[in-house]
């Protein structure tokens, strides 16, 4: 299960500059509690006095950031719980559009490392992997996916974490999308989260654990021109993975909350579905590339934790779009190239593709 390797341009050094890696720098130096008390334990080595400036500003830094620290953990407890224990020896994982892109390289770590897993899509993977088991299956379609899910049954167990990962994108304006287009982007996008959820969550409930992802996109929040029916069908993703943890939170049965979900809102990926995809600006929105994102949820999952996943950085704050007033969202959306982004595909040149 190889991936693709997008074609590149050589870049200069400063083109790798991002606001993603200056605050990647950032948070592992002076946003961090433990590089914070260096500088005040830097400054009392100098016998500088604890009622100098210098000595005071660095002893504030080092409680604000602190502070901020116990309170996010904090934080995370009460709206996720405590993690649950993953043993992959004893998980089944279950990737929707697994044989391409995103799912298929999250399906190739985890077979390397020895766990069950079982790969579901319409098309054939491009080469094999061990600990990996493909089911050709439609996702999009309810009896598919559970005579799939017997067979997974039959041949690696209950299945404990499902990776729902399938999409589609065609990338035409709203009156050029055909009926079946439309119909085939809720099946794949949106209806196959349905429809694996009825069939796996029984199973997790019964083995009293599970962790499930859901793939949504951070056009959900903003919605973009030429994407209609993608940006539609993610959005609604949002309001079922609210859905699902609240209804998870207020079950009847215990083993509920030993069932973590994790919601994935990416920006544009280095992937095949995106390659025609123009980026709007490479400093503010940069490429995500499928092995960072694939770190970050493989992370969140062996963890045993519920969270979201929002790569690059913009996508941790783009909630507070809905916020800006309809005037500034224009200009934004004219001044980055939110909508002129999606163009190229929206000529003619796009593609189906599914998603990791």
């Amino acid at each position: 299960m190889s991936i693709p390797a997008r074609r590149t341009t050589e870049r200069q050094w400063h083109q790798h500059l991002t606001v993603d890696l200056l605050a990647y720098v950032l948070n592992r130096s002076i946003f961090h509690p433990f590089i914070a008390w260096l500088i005040p334990l830097s400054l009392r080595a100098k016998v500088t006095p604890y009622d100098a400036p210098s000595m005071i500003l660095a002893i504030a830094w080092a409680v604000i950031i602190t502070i901020y620290t116990i309170l996010a953990y904090i934080d995370r407890r009460v709206a996720y719980g405590l993690p649950r224990e993953v043993d992959l020896e004893e998980e089944v994982i279950v990737i929707t559009g697994g044989a391409s892109g995103l799912g298929a390289l999250i399906a190739e770590v985890y077979g390397l490392r020895g766990a069950s897993v079982a790969v579901l899509d319409v098309k054939e993977p491009e080469g094999e992997v061990n600990g990996v088991d493909f089911y050709k299956c439609d996702v999009g379609d309810c009896g598919q996916v559970e005579r799939a899910a017997k067979q997974i049954e039959r041949d690696l167990g209950t299945p404990t974490i499902l990776i729902n990962n399938a999409g589609i994108m065609h990338g035409k304006p709203l009156l050029q999308l055909s009926p079946a287009e439309i119909t085939q982007t809720l099946n794949v996008n949106l209806l196959s989260h349905f429809h694996t959820l009825q069939t796996f969550l029984p199973g997790m409930l019964s083995e009293g654990r599970g962790t499930i992802v859901t793939i949504s996109s951070v056009l959900a929040h903003i919605g973009a021109a030429n994407l209609s029916d993608y940006t539609a069908s993610k959005a609604a993703l949002l309001a079922l993975h609210a859905s699902l943890a609240a209804e998870l939170a207020q079950h009847p049965d215990p083993a509920a909350r030993d069932i973590k979900t994790i919601l994935v809102t990416p920006g544009q990926l280095g992937t095949r579905m995106f390659e025609r995809v123009r980026t709007p600006s490479a400093f503010l929105a940069p490429v995500v590339e499928p092995n960072e994102l694939a770190r970050e949820i493989i992370g969140l999952v062996d963890r045993g934790e519920s969270g979201v996943v929002a790569l690059p950085l913009y996508a941790r704050w783009i909630w507070l779009w809905g916020c800006l007033p309809v005037g500034v969202k224009r200009v934004v959306r004219r001044v980055g190239g939110i909508d002129t982004a999606m163009a190229p595909l929206g000529k003619g040149e796009g593609k189906k593709d599914r998603r990791e």
